[in-house]
């Protein structure tokens, strides 16, 4: 039988259309990289992040037999830390020392955000010509390197444990003949004091500072998996002297019942004085991705227009929000310059303002200005005891 007259039930239809669920990038900050010399019998190819989640598969991939290496001790130590990293790869030189090289083999791997050299302590030598980087100046090359090229990296270097106590300690290892060539001009270099330490202390900071969430300040962090005798620790004037200048030396406090080590400082080694502290160095870096990952699904569909940068602002908001909520920003506001322009009525608009409109369609480009207010950590509590009868 035909249908003579349309049936209204079920009187709304609704089709899900889910195209536009697309999942938004995702960074996970605690992805490290160990980059060091392994046994020639090593199974992972030179030159290859392999990851690793424990013991085993360190030695699988990188020792021959069960004799440990420079590589998979370091490795170990970051596995050793509470909380660890959410993400481990270890990366074998081709030869010896051949960090130039191996870091090459990370220019692809993009979710990588911390590295270090294992067991290296040696400063080395910037490109020259043809010849390439060598020592601690490859990995200094290579975060700066790829974090100009957009994805942020930092690098972890430790002083030679091995250097005695003396008069001038701090003063030589920080000058133009000790690790000052490593000062990095935009906050990518930490460098960790060790005196004495007894393994790669610097693979083990890295491994502790990964595994807290971008923002948290490092300041009295403990570091397990090796000691420094009581001999080698630091002074309180070494303490202030290294902080001073954006190094974080590694101290096992009285304040803190028991023994174990933490890390005195938050600094990083940069000659940036905007970017000074490592947590606020991660916290950009966090931000700076969770921005460009949640605002890519905007270009080449918001419109120019009232409605379509009010979008965008909101968008803006709605990725920033988190980061307020858990406490890390204090507050942000979100100025977009143009939108301001277009809520204005055409005959109230000045010359410049319809230029700019005009402009901003032409190039089809849009300014927004974020104002994020950060809420930092207490490093130093100021007491005055005034005790009377």
């Amino acid at each position: 039988m035909s249908t003579l007259v349309q049936p209204a039930y079920p009187y709304v239809n609704v089709t899900i259309d889910t195209s536009g669920l697309v999942p938004v990038a995702q960074r996970n900050p605690g992805v490290v990289a160990v980059v060091g010399n392994a046994v020639s019998g090593a199974s992972a190819p030179a030159a290859t992040p392999i990851e690793v989640t424990d013991h085993g598969s360190v030695m699988d991939a990188f020792a021959s037999g069960t004799a440990a290496n420079t590589l998979t001790q370091s490795l170990d130590l970051v596995l050793a830390q509470d909380p660890r990293p959410s993400k481990i790869y270890g990366v074998r030189t081709a030869t010896d020392d051949d960090y130039a090289g191996a870091l090459a083999g990370l220019d692809a791997a993009d979710d990588v955000t911390f590295v270090c050299l294992a067991g290296e302590n040696t400063v080395g030598k910037a490109t020259s010509g043809g010849t390439a980087a060598t020592g601690l100046m490859a990995l200094k090359e290579h975060v700066e390197r790829a974090s100009a090229d957009g994805n942020r990296r930092i690098a972890v270097a430790a002083i030679d444990p091995a250097i005695a106590r003396s008069p001038s300690y701090v003063g030589d290892q920080l000058g133009a003949s000790g690790y000052g060539p490593l000062t990095s001009d935009d906050g990518r270099m930490v460098l960790v004091a060790a005196r004495g330490a007894t393994a790669d202390a610097a693979a083990a900071v890295m491994g502790t500072i990964a595994g807290y969430p971008p923002g948290t300040s490092v300041v009295l962090k403990q570091v397990r998996g090796f000691t420094m005798p009581v001999t080698s620790q630091y002074t309180p004037s070494e303490i202030t002297g290294l902080a001073g200048a954006g190094v974080i030396p590694l101290i096992d406090p009285a304040l803190i019942p028991g023994s174990g080590l933490y890390l005195a400082d938050g600094g990083v080694f940069s000659s940036d004085a905007s970017r000074n502290y490592l947590d606020l160095v991660t916290l950009l870096d966090q931000m700076e991705f969770a921005l460009r990952a949640g605002l890519i699904g905007a270009v080449g569909d918001s419109r120019i227009t009232k409605a379509g940068l009010t979008a965008v602002r909101v968008r803006i908001e709605s990725i920033l929000a988190p980061f307020q909520a858990s406490g890390v920003l204090d507050g942000f506001t979100v100025t977009i310059p143009l939108l301001s322009i277009l809520s204005l009525p055409e005959s109230a608009r000045s010359d410049a303002d319809t230029g700019a409109v005009v402009t901003a369609r032409q190039t089809r480009q849009v300014d927004a200005i974020v104002l994020a207010t950060i809420a930092a950590t207490i490093h130093q509590i100021n007491v005055r005891l005034v005790p009377h009868y």
